[in-house]
């Protein structure tokens, strides 16, 4: 029997993940199967055990269950603890272990740097919102040594909780709120949506004049043509790169987890942008 792995959400039709995954496994010559699951919003332990009962090497897994995901692991990653959410499982002999992991910041900061060719490195860096997504990524921004690391979010309190939870995982690095209200007397080198803004098609509440000229706005989200944010971005003159590329970094970070070897992203980066 080939190894399987899957994706588990809810919903989960609208997941690239196999494809990805299918692109990897021609690529490395390797022979997997990779499906998507729907778990019950009341059952995802149930579904995950039962996928792992029919053969399953390991699982990534979206939302909403990323935080049952860390809940549900027996072992975990230094990135998944800092997150307090997994999207990846690993599934060894022992049928009670799971060792779950965090592969989002690692996406988000390889399809930055060297897929965007852009460095995090003593840039000033903006992220919009303080959410799950943000609470993903904002340790492996923080890790790359950027000379400001801002949070901005419509409910103040949160975000400062968000890095008061995060601070033993920053590095040291001057992270700090910024106010919604001031974020027209700052400018940022990199400014990244976490948002859910651009999947009902709406604007973070972000100012034209945060973007830097020249600069980098980094949308998480994807689909055809530019996000409510993006446009923006654009318009004020700043580089406008969506999430494809975070979301196949990711993917190639669980294989590798998976199968010992970390496959080559640019060519399925470019498929899947073909097919939006």
């Amino acid at each position: 029997m080939i190894d399987q792995y899957a994706v588990i959400g809810n919903p989960i039709a609208h997941s690239r993940s196999p494809e990805i995954h299918a692109a990897f496994a021609r690529q490395l010559g390797h022979q997997f199967s990779y499906l998507r699951i729907e778990a019950p919003l009341c059952d995802f332990v149930g579904t995950v055990r039962a996928f792992r009962r029919d053969g399953g090497k390991g699982a990534n897994v979206t939302v909403p269950f990323k935080l049952e995901a860390f809940a549900m692991g027996t072992d975990h990653s230094q990135r998944a603890i800092a997150a307090g959410a997994a999207n990846t499982f690993c599934f060894g002999l022992d049928p009670d272990a799971v060792f779950a992991d965090n592969t989002d910041g690692v996406g988000l900061v390889r399809d930055i740097r060297q897929n965007i060719g852009v460095p995090i490195a003593q840039r000033r860096v903006l992220v919009l919102g303080a959410g799950g997504a943000t609470r993903g990524v904002l340790a492996a921004l923080a890790a790359e040594g950027p000379a400001e690391l801002a949070v901005a979010n419509r409910t103040f309190s949160t975000a400062q909780q968000l890095l008061a939870d995060l601070s033993p995982y920053l590095n040291d690095i001057r992270a700090h709120v910024v106010d919604v209200a001031a974020l027209p007397e700052h400018r940022f080198d990199l400014v990244i949506n976490a948002t859910s803004a651009s999947l009902f098609g709406d604007l973070p509440l972000v100012p034209p004049t945060c973007f830097d000229l020249g600069g980098l706005a980094y949308d998480m989200m994807y689909g055809k043509g530019l996000t409510p944010f993006l446009a923006l971005a654009q318009a004020a003159g700043a580089q406008a790169v969506d999430g494809i590329g975070m979301l196949v970094e990711q993917a190639a970070e669980s294989c590798w987890l998976w199968r010992g070897v970390r496959p080559e992203t640019k060519p399925v980066i470019a498929m899947l942008k073909r097919a939006l």
